[in-house]
């Protein structure tokens, strides 16, 4: 069975979409922890991050690597976390999230609730610094 990730990339899910690729697809979390919280996956279903072929794997890391500039011009922080869980959904993502403090990284505290319109405000704005 398909995951939502997969549902995402074959279009039969919307998203608010940042970046697409051949191999990789970047997008907003509906649930962000920060504002401009982005999901980066690779087209291909692999569950366990760490069961992708290492020329996949870094592919994955250098698409987020461009993703993060942008993001930080368009949601400014102090840094652009990475944080790869793989518990939630069982499809291999990382998750790009604009951090201040270490708090805002936290998985356990309440997650925030944009509106579609600002989630599409927000991604246009990401996108628009994207080189």
């Amino acid at each position: 069975m398909a995951t939502i990730f997969t549902k995402i990339i074959n279009g039969e899910i919307p998203c608010h979409k940042i970046a697409e690729d051949e191999n990789y697809l970047a997008f907003l979390d509906i649930m962000p922890l920060a504002e401009g919280h982005t999901l980066v996956i690779p087209k291909r279903e692999i569950d366990y991050i760490f069961d992708i072929e290492d020329e996949l794997l870094s592919g994955l890391m250098l698409f987020a690597k461009k993703i993060a500039p942008a993001l930080s011009q368009a949601c400014p922080s102090r840094r652009i976390g990475v944080s790869v869980i793989g518990l939630e959904v069982p499809h291999a993502h990382v998750h790009l999230i604009p951090l201040n403090t270490m708090n805002d990284i936290n998985f356990t505290r309440e997650k925030l609730k944009p509106t579609q319109e600002e989630l599409t405000a927000t991604a246009e704005r990401i996108k628009s610094f994207l080189k």
